[in-house]
């Protein structure tokens, strides 16, 4: 397992050194593991919203190109 050193104002220090029975390490790496989830869900999201979007564009394609079809055939029967 890796260590990371993290420094902190000695205000807080002392404030954190109040509550002894708070494992503060254990706390901060769930949150850093917690923040790291949303970060990969967030990406996930936006890498599923680009494919949205090209498949959206090609949807949007197809239907002009069949709304010009159909006007041109109905002109044609004019």
């Amino acid at each position: 397992m890796a260590n990371i050193t993290l420094s902190i104002p000695g205000e807080l220090k002392h404030k954190m050194e109040e509550f002894p029975e708070i494992n503060w390490s254990g706390l901060i790496k769930k949150y850093i593991e917690s923040k790291v989830d949303r970060f990969i869900w967030k990406e996930q999201m936006l890498k599923q919203l680009e494919l949205d979007k090209e498949s959206n564009d090609i949807a949007l394609e197809l239907g002009d190109k069949i709304k010009q079809g159909v006007w041109s055939r109905l002109k044609k029967e004019d």
